[in-house]
Order: C-alpha cells, then sequence, then structure tokens
C-alpha cells in the first residue's frame, strides 16, 4: 500500500538551482505574433497604432482609432527543424491551430477640449508558442556517463545507497529533498550502475564509469509544449491634432512543459553496461508583470514619429520534473522512479530586461503607407532572482558576460486598392548572444491581405522567419549539441467589427 500511494502523491524537494541561461532566454525573446495585419507587416507599428497588436510595441496607438472595434485572430503555426547531430541530418515538423488574439478598444470622442479622443483597449496576446519538437540521431564520444559523474565527484556514498526497509523511489525523493538536485542525479546513475564508487565505504567521494566506449550512437528527442500570453489593459488620448500618449499595464502568464528521451547504446563489447534510457519531462508554470509608456506625433500630414519604453518583466515561476532511467546494470526496482513522482521546486523570479523602440512612418494619404521600428534590448541585464542564492549570483555572472544587445529592425508597408489592402514586411534580429555560434541571428519576412466590408474587415497574414541554434543535449556535464536550423511559419487569419 506504502509503494502505490507513492505513486500517486506530489512531494517537495528543495534543490541546488537548475535554472539558467536558457530559461532567462525562453522568456525574454518575443516572437512576431497578434493580429493578422500586424504580422503581414512584420509588427512595425510604432509609428502607427490604429492595430489591438500595435500596443505591443506603442501603447499610444490606441489612440489613433477613429471608433470602437473588435478584432479577433487565429493562427496556425509550422515548426520545422533540421537537426545535425554527429553524421547525421533529421527534420521534423509540428503544427498547431491556435486562438492568438482577442480584444477591443473603446473610442470616446469630445469636440470642446484640448483632449479630442480617449480610448481604452483590453487585448489578449499569445507571446510565444512553445509547441516545438526535434529529434537527433548519431554518434558522439561524449555518453550520458558523463551527466552524472559531474554531479557525483564529492558527493559522498553513504547517502547514495537505499537504506534497509526503504523503498528505491522514496530514497529518490527524499535525497532530493534533503540534499538537492546535483545529489539526486547522482543517486539515479549510481542506482541504474551507470557510475560506480572507487572505493565501497560510505565516505567515499570518487566515482567511475562502467559504460566503456569511444564512441555511442545516441537517439535524443525534444518536446516541447505551452505558451507564454499576455493581457494588456491600455489608456490612451490623442492630445489637440498632432500628439498620440498612452500606458498600458501588461499582465503575463507562462505554461512550458519539455519531454526529452534519450535512448543510448554501441558500447564496447566488454562494456559492462550495454544500454542507457534517460528521460526528464519539467513543467514550468508562473505569471508576470511589466509596463508600457509611448508617445506618437504627427509631423505634417505624411510622417508620424513614434516612442516607447516597454519596462522589464518581473516572472514568478515554479518547476516541476519528473524522470526515469534504466540500463544493463540498474537494479530491479529502478522502474520505480518514473514520471509519476514528481519533484516540486521553490518558487523562484525571472527579470527580463526592459526596451526601447524608436518608430517613423511615412503615410501617403489613403492609397497606403510605409513604417520603420528600431528596437532596443541589452539581454546581458536580465537576472535571476533571488540575488542572495550564490548559484543564481554565479549565473547572472554568466548571463552578463555571455548575453548582449539585441539590436531589432522591422519594416512594414500596405498598398490599399479600393477596399483591397496589400501588405509585406520584413524583420531582422541580432543575435541574443554576444558569440553568434550559439544563437543565430534572425530574419523573416511577411505578407498578407485584407479586405474592408465597410463595417467590418478581414484579414489574411503570413509570417515567416528562420533562424539557427545550437542546442546542448543537456545543461551540465555533457558538451554534446545539435544543429538545428529553425523555420517558423505562421498563417492567421482575423476579423474587425466595427462599432
Amino acid at each position: 500500500m506504502k509503494r502505490v500511494s507513492t505513486f500517486i502523491l506530489l512531494f517537495a524537494c528543495a534543490y541546488v538551482s537548475a535554472q539558467n541561461i536558457n530559461d532567462v532566454l525562453r522568456y525574454s525573446i518575443d516572437n512576431t505574433l497578434g493580429t493578422a495585419r500586424f504580422q503581414a507587416m512584420s509588427g512595425a507599428f510604432g509609428a502607427l497604432g490604429g492595430d489591438l497588436s500595435s500596443l505591443n510595441v506603442n501603447p499610444a496607438g490606441s489612440a489613433v482609432f477613429n471608433f470602437s472595434q473588435f478584432t479577433i485572430s487565429g493562427s496556425n503555426y509550422n515548426r520545422t527543424n533540421e537537426a545535425s547531430f554527429g553524421n547525421s541530418t533529421i527534420e521534423t515538423e509540428l503544427n498547431s491551430l491556435e486562438l492568438n488574439q482577442l480584444g477591443g478598444v473603446f473610442v470616446f470622442k469630445s469636440n470642446d477640449s484640448n483632449w479630442k479622443k480617449i480610448a481604452l483597449a483590453f487585448n489578449y496576446d499569445m507571446v510565444q508558442n512553445f509547441d516545438n519538437e526535434f529529434s537527433v540521431s548519431g554518434n558522439t564520444n561524449q555518453g550520458i556517463d558523463n551527466y552524472f559523474l559531474n554531479f557525483a565527484q564529492g558527493q559522498a556514498l553513504g547517502p547514495l545507497r537505499v537504506q534497509e526497509g526503504e523503498f528505491i523511489e522514496d530514497a529518490y525523493l527524499d535525497i532530493g529533498s534533503n540534499l538537492g538536485f546535483g545529489a539526486q542525479q547522482a543517486f539515479l546513475g549510481f542506482q541504474a550502475g551507470i557510475i560506480e564508487p572507487t572505493e565501497d565505504d560510505d565516505e567515499n567521494t570518487s566515482y567511475f564509469s562502467n559504460a566503456e566506449y569511444s564512441n555511442v550512437n545516441q537517439d535524443y528527442l525534444q518536446r516541447t509544449t505551452g505558451f507564454n500570453s499576455k493581457f494588456t489593459a491600455n489608456f490612451a488620448g490623442q492630445y489637440q491634432e498632432n500628439l498620440y500618449l498612452g500606458a498600458s499595464l501588461n499582465f503575463h502568464s507562462i505554461l512550458y512543459e519539455r519531454l526529452t528521451l534519450l535512448d543510448e547504446n554501441g558500447y564496447d563489447a566488454e562494456s559492462p553496461v550495454q544500454f542507457t534510457t534517460f528521460d526528464n519531462l519539467l513543467r514550468t508554470e508562473g505569471y508576470g508583470f511589466s509596463f508600457s509608456v509611448g508617445a506618437i506625433a504627427k509631423l505634417n500630414d505624411n510622417i508620424r514619429v513614434g516612442g516607447s519604453y516597454q519596462s522589464p518583466t518581473w516572472y514568478e515561476l515554479t518547476d516541476d520534473t519528473s524522470q526515469r532511467i534504466n540500463s544493463t546494470l540498474a537494479e530491479p526496482d529502478i522502474d520505480f522512479i518514473d514520471f509519476r513522482l514528481v519533484n516540486l521546486f521553490e518558487e523562484y523570479r525571472i527579470m527580463t530586461p526592459g526596451k526601447l523602440t524608436g518608430s517613423v512612418a511615412v503615410i501617403f494619404g489613403k492609397d497606403g503607407l510605409l513604417s520603420f521600428d528600431y528596437g532596443y534590448q541589452d539581454m546581458s541585464q536580465a537576472e535571476l532572482r533571488p540575488n542572495t542564492d550564490p548559484n543564481f549570483t554565479a549565473e547572472n555572472d554568466f548571463i552578463a558576460n555571455e548575453l548582449g544587445v539585441v539590436n531589432t529592425y522591422r519594416v512594414g508597408g500596405e498598398f490599399r486598392i479600393d477596399d483591397v489592402s496589400l501588405r509585406a514586411g520584413y524583420r531582422y534580429e541580432d543575435s541574443p548572444y554576444e558569440n553568434g555560434e550559439i544563437i543565430g541571428d534572425l530574419m523573416g519576412y511577411s505578407g498578407g491581405i485584407g479586405y474592408n466590408f465597410g463595417g467590418s474587415r478581414l484579414d489574411l497574414g503570413f509570417n515567416r522567419s528562420e533562424q539557427d541554434v545550437n542546442t546542448f543535449l543537456f545543461d551540465s556535464g555533457v558538451n554534446s549539441s545539435a544543429m538545428i536550423n529553425r523555420i517558423n511559419t505562421n498563417v492567421t487569419l482575423g476579423f474587425t467589427l466595427k462599432f
């Protein structure tokens, strides 16, 4: 009865910090999502406004609306990953359909005040869609034994043993709770027979590998799901004829799940270990807050300029993890450590850096427009918190040294033929790393079409971006990585109703 209840209960587990630079980047970088019109012009709306997703760039944009309106948008997200590892390349493709935008703006006009218009807007936007998948299969000289040796060296053998009368799953949870994440990983490696102590003594702190090889074969799959969404409450106004001012409060919500599956074989014939499987499941939930302020000015009938400040986003996050492992030399009860055992981690915080955006747009009367945005964001200012955690201090120093300024350039245009609007855009974004070999620069282009029915509008947008990412399969001990060419293609259909 004891063993069955252990399967289905959740256990708290304090841990040595496992959060790192990858978590910071995951929640710091926005994708070009939003309405179909916004995506079709690559998000270059900082000096334009008049679109609910433009509030993500400049909150003064809601005051540009002449009528109250409601917009809803749905997108098909296509992810194509070409992953190179060892001597092989594997391409994977994933599609997901989401309602990614929903919002409305209420415009109040005044004829006897310097404030010509006041606008209240409420909008939901998906900042990031985490649905993704890639797999690799190839030959490497760094087996998973290095991962467990990295955590085990210096760890006393005594706590890594299952005590008399103790179940292996209880020992796994107990060592995580009392000694932390690193000791728990050492426990897994030892109980699976992948690593062995140099001396059979509880005080032993030195280990060696039971896996003998010059090269091993690895099959690895990583699948992620979830979202980073933002609900915006916006207030803006038009002062006299040529100035628009606005501010927004943004409330963020995060759900992220990552599943990794590893199968390893191809050891030497005399190796005690002939196969290893090691699977991990991470789930992150949390919320965040940010604010933004901005202005748009009409210099004349044709030229508008805009400027905005997006504050840092302060996230409160919690992680839980589950693991399972097996090998040739694993203990008979090793299967009782599986995904039904959950390690609950303490809450932590991430502060993403603020962002400045400058914009200019040229309006060609009713015939069309051309818009340009430039964004500046210093990723080296991102932080894991609390700062009093020594593990976070070390990782924050690493972040400050490795990450740099991200310059973003967006160009968008629209050409109108009666009730039909033709749109196109281009986007370029620097790598967040000082060394662009880890994550490359991002380039994207977009297009779309819209039809105005008078009281409503239907828009179709297409947005494609491409980026090379060097992804490490494990965060510690193993330096094996896959070079992935990521292509994200979004097709969005939106409907707008004026009222």
